[in-house]
């Protein structure tokens, strides 16, 4: 089994790649641009390629060149914010960069395509959303993901792949061999960033908006840890190879926890907390989490780290890591 993983040398990238390996999976090649991506996270025994999925001749040379079989695509621009500013960039990276990489596909050996989207292509929802609901984008970065759903659904039929298509949750927490985490400070991520403010004298974290309309009145989101997430990928590869089905899966936990839930959770870790109230920020929904039925149903799949507060503390100490290597 020949995989190109593009983005592996990303916080979640890099954690599939370990899992890929731990699996006993070989021939693992890594496409990354390393542009949020770190040679840090990169693994020992995977092939590293430095390049770009914009750039066509370099992908088509190594599918053929490699007979890769499978393709894991991560590679994308993430920062919510950042698309809404620079809709060019994430036009170029995430729509036209993937129809690159599944135009690469022609006439080649490959047989999977695993697609990695988000649950914001949902837009506005209520209650654990399946897989079911039809998708409304209301942000660019969503859109995005959404475009790429559509691509590679349209191609698989011409080019004779199958593909898992898997809409993340909330990504949080670090691996347990404590080799890789999340590096990447510019996403604005919840536990990121309690996992920086940990380490600091005097924390402090910022909630954007507390009048949603949800218990607390702060976003409810449902966290999934990098680990079970990059369990689900291995798991959709041996699905694709056994089954030759196609399908789309929710990676969640199928459980909401607001921020003010998350932040209090941290503040019993460092109670000297400052707590800053924020005005809401631009497209955030007021609630959002899996209904798993699904997942559980393909894969008969149990999450080994569904605990929020393990979550939180493999973030801290990862962070409390990186900073000795810094």
């Amino acid at each position: 089994m020949n995989i190109l993983l593009t983005g592996g040398a990303g916080y979640i990238g890099s954690h599939i790649c370990e899992q890929l390996v731990k699996n006993k999976i070989n021939n693992i090649y890594i496409l990354d641009n390393l542009s949020t991506g770190h040679r840090r996270l990169i693994n020992k025994k995977a092939y590293f390629i430095k390049g770009d999925i914009k750039n066509f001749p370099l992908i088509r040379k190594i599918i053929i060149k490699y007979k890769i079989q499978t393709i894991i695509h991560l590679a994308a621009s993430l920062n919510v914010s950042e698309a809404e500013n620079n809709k060019r960039k994430y036009y170029q990276n995430n729509i036209k960069g993937t129809k690159n990489l599944i135009l690469s596909c022609k006439n080649s050996n490959i047989k999977n395509f695993i697609f990695s989207s988000s649950s914001s292509i949902y837009g506005n929802t209520k209650g654990g959303v399946d897989e079911n609901k039809k998708p409304n984008p209301k942000m660019f970065y969503a859109y995005t993901k959404y475009e790429g759903e559509k691509l590679v659904k349209k191609y698989s039929k011409k080019f004779k792949y199958n593909y898992a298509i898997l809409r993340y949750f909330n990504v949080a927490g670090a691996s347990e061999s404590g080799q890789i985490g999340d590096i990447e400070t510019s996403h604005g991520h919840l536990i990121k960033n309690i996992a920086i403010e940990a380490l600091k004298i005097n924390p402090e974290i910022n909630i954007y908006g507390n009048n949603y309309p949800t218990k607390d009145g702060t976003c409810i989101r449902d966290y999934i840890h990098v680990s079970d997430l990059a369990d689900i990928h291995v798991k959709s590869l041996h699905y694709l190879n056994h089954h030759n089905k196609s399908f789309i899966l929710n990676c969640g936990y199928g459980k909401g926890y607001s921020v003010k839930q998350v932040v209090n959770i941290f503040k019993k870790i460092k109670k000297n907390l400052t707590i800053n109230y924020k005005p809401k920020r631009p497209g955030d929904v007021a609630q959002m989490y899996s209904n798993t039925k699904k997942l559980k149903q393909i894969f008969r799949w149990k999450a080994k780290f569904n605990n929020i507060n393990l979550i939180i503390k493999s973030a801290i100490k990862w962070e409390k890591k990186l900073s000795t290597l810094k």
